[in-house]
């Protein structure tokens, strides 16, 4: 199957939303509600974007996406360009659609000048684990991935 990789456009909002719904499903996770989806398009397709999509197609058909931000290396003094998301589904999946869109934004990385591109993976997604090794990518088992969440911010500042 011929897999291409681009950006996504504004008229993609509802196969966005939809394959974001079914990443969701794989991870078995409850999928974005209608006040999430529509500030997840506004951040995707304002005038200043938070993040950008990318979409692999086959045929003409949504396989995948992923999505990506930039954050900054105080250390190299370069970007990083942060995947995100990185899904494909499982009809498409064995057909190069991951290794499209990994190799892609792995070019829009380079084409960026970053320094470096990280994500993260849980623990018990064997398949992209091993996918990741494959591709040569690096587990940095010595930084620790820590989170607040908003209701953790608002008890945080309610203290002071």
């Amino acid at each position: 199957m011929n897999m291409t990789v681009r950006k996504a456009l504004p008229s993609d909002g509802q196969v966005i939303l939809s394959l974001v719904d079914a990443l969701a499903a794989y991870e078995k996770l409850t999928p974005p509600d209608q006040e999430a989806r529509k500030r997840l398009l506004i951040d995707l397709f304002s005038g200043r974007p938070r993040i950008e999509c990318y979409v692999a197609e086959s045929e003409g058909k949504a396989a995948g996406y992923a999505f990506v931000l930039e954050t900054y290396s105080s250390f190299l003094a370069l970007p990083t360009l942060y995947l995100e998301d990185l899904f494909v589904l499982p009809e498409f999946r064995g057909q190069k659609a991951g290794y499209a869109l990994f190799t892609a934004m792995v070019s829009e990385a380079r084409s960026r000048g970053c320094g470096r591109m990280e994500w993260t993976v849980l623990d018990w997604n064997e398949p992209a684990i091993n996918f990741y090794r494959r591709s040569g990518a690096r587990h940095m088992k010595e930084w620790q991935l820590y989170r607040l969440v908003r209701e953790d911010m608002v008890r945080i500042l309610e203290k002071e």
